[in-house]
């Protein structure tokens, strides 16, 4: 089975009422994916892992790989710890202008093709487009008009979309009501969740904007738009998931045709809170930082 077909399965299940999820792995360590595929082989699951638009890029990135770069580096693990390719599914995050958000809107927005092209070529089967910062021609004191956001994320869509040859195209995550990669830097007394108005109003701007440049076969591989859903973590706090504060936004992505929803920063969560998301249909669950953090605690034991 491929990986968009595990994925679709994934959604239908969901959108039946089936508690369905995945972890989606974050990380660019070694050993943390290593440790991911053991799991994966123990639990009989899928392997998610997902690179960020700063991590891995056409020009590098902060690993110094690119899409094809990391790819291959993934595989070479699989290899060596016995994971059949056919449990292992890659995505791209955060994926847009995020990298060159200094630059004027076309420089910025030609780096960020170029680099949704090299992650769908690259095989890449998942891919969370994200257009939601600002940039160098936007102005920096007023909020950005969810409908441009909408319009940039539909041209990197249709980049993606010419990367891929037929038969291979990407299953699509939209949403710009995300958490700072890699969790908030500063405490933070609260969490917004996001209101079911305002992903319904979302929802409704990049199905348009998609359709508009034509990418109605696209907008059938669109699987899950990223919310708030009140989860968050930062260096001395964690925001636990509260079910009944988002039982609106629950409510509403219950309404949209096969959309699940993706929630970002979902390291330190308990296992209860993990579960409950996953029964409200936040069917995606991201971590990272999380799993790197333990990966640095278990050197510090041995170093003991």
């Amino acid at each position: 089975m491929s990986g968009n077909a595990i994925l679709k399965e994934l959604v239908t299940a969901s959108k039946a009422g089936r508690p369905a999820g995945i972890c989606s792995v974050c990380s660019a360590n070694e050993y943390v994916i290593e440790a991911a595929m053991e799991e994966t082989l123990a639990s009989g699951g899928v392997c998610l892992i997902e690179a960020t638009a700063n991590q891995v890029n056409q020009f590098g990135g902060y690993t110094g790989m690119t899409p094809a770069d990391f790819v291959s580096f993934c595989r070479k693990i699989a290899s060596r710890t016995g994971l059949d390719e056919e449990w292992l599914i890659f995505g791209g995050d955060h994926l847009g202008p995020l990298v060159w958000s200094a630059e004027e809107e076309e420089a910025a927005m030609e780096k960020a093709e170029a680099l949704v092209r090299a992650y769908a070529a690259a095989g890449v089967q998942k891919i969370h487009i994200d257009a939601s910062m600002r940039l160098g021609s936007d102005d920096p004191q007023a909020p950005l008009d969810p409908a441009v956001v909408a319009r940039r994320a539909a041209r990197l869509c249709r980049a993606a979309e010419e990367a891929r040859p037929e038969g291979g195209l990407p299953l699509y995550v939209v949403g710009s009501e995300v958490p700072i990669p890699g969790g908030a830097t500063e405490a933070e007394d609260g969490i917004s969740v996001t209101r079911g108005e305002d992903l319904r109003n979302e929802y409704e701007l990049f199905k348009s904007a998609f359709l508009r440049q034509g990418l109605d076969d696209a907008w059938t591989r669109v699987i899950a738009v990223v919310v708030q859903p009140g989860v968050e973590f930062g260096d001395d706090q964690v925001f636990l998931y509260n079910r009944s504060n988002a039982a609106e936004l629950i409510a509403c992505a219950r309404t949209l045709e096969g959309i699940v929803l993706e929630g970002h920063s979902t390291d330190y969560q308990s296992a209860r809170a993990l579960r409950e998301m996953r029964e409200d249909g936040i069917a995606i669950l991201k971590v990272g930082p999380a799993l790197t953090y333990a990966f640095r605690e278990a050197l510090f034991a041995l170093e003991r």
